[in-house]
């Protein structure tokens, strides 16, 4: 039997370590078909000094790192995956100082294709900044 799926875990293990890790995201919360991870304000990741904005290429990371992270917690252990189609729909610029808030879901799995959802905002969810939807082949044949 497989163990389930610690995203906590595997978030622990990235920090430092590869694009998520250089950008400081970090885990929030999980569901049994859902990841929340959350992306703190440096100065680093603005990508206009003059507004202070978060430029998105670090919120498009987190979101297909919580989208990715939903489809191994809805299946229940870990399977190589590529991102077939994130698309990221933007709706307004995240705080000046603000974290940025992420949460994928995976809501259907196929033998080879998950389909995922998911927000960004930055402290109301009420509020979002962004919405993504994409898929995810299973490369273990």
């Amino acid at each position: 039997m497989t163990p389930d799926f610690d995203p906590a875990m595997l978030i622990a293990m990235m920090t430092g370590r590869n694009h998520n890790g250089l950008l400081g995201t970090q885990y929030s919360a999980h569901g049994d078909d859902w990841c929340e991870l959350c992306l703190p304000y440096r100065d680093d990741l603005v990508g206009d000094a003059a507004s202070g904005i978060i430029a998105s290429g670090p919120i498009i990371t987190m979101m297909d790192s919580a989208t990715s992270i939903s489809v191994w917690l809805a299946t229940k252990k870990f399977r190589p995956q590529a991102t077939l189609d994130l698309r990221v729909d933007y709706l307004r610029p995240a705080g000046p100082g603000k974290t940025v808030y992420g949460r994928g879901e995976c809501y259907k799995v196929t033998k080879s294709i998950a389909f995922v959802r998911g927000e960004a905002h930055d402290g109301d969810p009420a509020r979002p900044l962004a919405h993504v939807a994409g898929t995810y082949m299973f490369t273990d044949g």
